[in-house]
């Protein structure tokens, strides 16, 4: 089995952080450091990382102004509580980018948002309808 670490710039990673606890409907913990946080599955899985902008010395998460934070990036999650996030983002944001529509590629419902640093998250329903 091979796994990829999905990796973002964000100003605040205890506010990002909650965010997506909140967005996924995970109980609310601490990041492991105030620069860094792994949102993590109950399973263990790695979701997704946030990192600081500007923390450590890595040349693309230097800082936000070398490019649009989300430039060519969806994150694009399948979950298997499709309704329930979708009440839950609901109470996150005051607008989607897309509204819950059937995709016909996937054949799956899904909706589109922002997160608070301005990536585009992408919410699918794991099964067909």
């Amino acid at each position: 089995m091979k796994r990829i670490w999905t990796i973002i710039g964000v100003r605040d990673v205890p506010v990002s952080f909650k965010w997506y606890q909140g967005l996924f409907g995970q109980p609310e913990t601490a990041p492991g450091h105030d620069d860094w946080g792994q949102i993590r599955d109950s399973d263990g899985t790695v979701l997704l990382c946030l990192h600081q902008w500007g923390a450590h010395e890595h040349a693309s998460l230097m800082s936000p102004t070398r490019a649009l934070p989300g430039n060519g990036l969806l994150l694009f999650f399948r979950v298997d509580d499709f309704e329930r996030s979708l009440e839950r983002a609901r109470a996150l944001v005051s607008r989607f980018d897309e509204e819950p529509h059937l995709n016909p590629s996937t054949e799956t419902q899904e909706f589109s948002l922002r997160d608070p640093d301005g990536y585009c998250v992408t919410i699918s329903a794991l099964s067909e309808l």
